[in-house]
């Protein structure tokens, strides 16, 4: 079933578990995606990132697909535009049926992105459609920008930012980067700063870089109130070892077995973050279709 984020996420924030979303960009990874929520029953979001619409699949050909599956479906998924930074665009991805959207205003000051995100969210309004914003910076592993206590959501902050932008979630910054981590490294998380901004805010709050962050880090970032993580990085890999592995045992394999072959072992991380963030179960429609 298509749904906005925001029912899932209220859900989430009342039991105390978080909903994955992953980075998919095309038919196969979104099939992957489903499959595997539906396997476990469980919340699903995808989540598309801008650079993928821009250069992979559009809004108007992604968005139906998406639909359509969700549709066929017996547990709930929405679907959620990622780093939305081109105001444009993330109007257009409403219009052309998202149910969410993130806005990631991050790299203004305080103010301007209090300002560009209740934009959004009073455009958001005409199309029901949920809104996640950004307090803070996250940082890249791929440059060795990692994120560093100056990029920390400001907790004192953090209310006023979801009262003044009427926002449905909140993306925080406490520890974690976008990226794979180099073999052996895990990152050092601020539980201080989330149990601070919980506090001060009650609302949804989002991981965003969680491949690579560790099944302790994040069943404590559940814990003490995450409901939704973001996972790219470990799903797009999943792929790619798949592939590599088939095609050094058979190199002339037919390029939609490679493919279909991907999709299915792919869903294996999907099922295994799904696991560890306590969402297994938790679809209101497979709940539902289940009693």
């Amino acid at each position: 079933m298509y749904v906005s984020m925001k029912k899932m996420l209220s859900q989430a924030n009342q039991q105390n578990y978080a909903v994955m979303a992953i980075n998919c960009f095309n038919l196969e990874t979104v099939r992957s995606v489903i499959s595997a929520a539906q396997e476990l029953r469980a919340p699903m979001i995808i989540d598309i990132v801008q650079e993928h619409l821009c250069h992979h699949c559009d809004s108007k050909l992604i968005t139906p697909l998406v639909i359509e599956l969700a549709r066929r479906a017996n547990v709930d998924v929405a679907l959620n535009l990622d780093h939305g930074e081109d105001i444009g665009l993330i109007k257009k991805c409403m219009v052309d049926g998202f149910s969410s959207v993130m806005v990631d205003a991050s790299k203004y000051s305080f103010d301007e992105n209090i300002r560009y995100t209740k934009e959004i969210v009073d455009f958001a309004k005409i199309y029901d459609a949920s809104v996640e914003g950004e307090l803070g910076n996250i940082g890249l592993t791929m440059s060795g920008d990692y994120t560093n206590e100056a990029m920390f959501t400001n907790p004192d902050q953090a209310k006023k930012f979801i009262d003044e932008t009427g926002i449905d979630a909140l993306a925080v910054s406490y520890g974690s980067s976008h990226g794979h981590y180099p073999q052996g490294v895990v990152p050092e998380l601020n539980f201080d700063i989330l149990t601070k901004i919980k506090q001060a805010t009650h609302a949804p709050l989002v991981l965003h870089g969680g491949s690579g962050v560790g099944a302790d880090n994040i069943k404590q970032s559940v814990a003490l109130g995450i409901n939704k993580i973001n996972v790219g990085s470990d799903f797009m890999k999943a792929n790619v070892n798949s592939i590599q592995e088939q095609l050094h045992e058979n190199p002339n394999k037919n390029y939609w077995e490679v493919i279909r072959q991907a999709e299915e072992q792919s869903k294996e991380i999907i099922k295994y973050y799904i696991s560890i963030s306590g969402s297994e179960g938790k679809s209101l429609l497979s709940n539902y279709l289940h009693h």
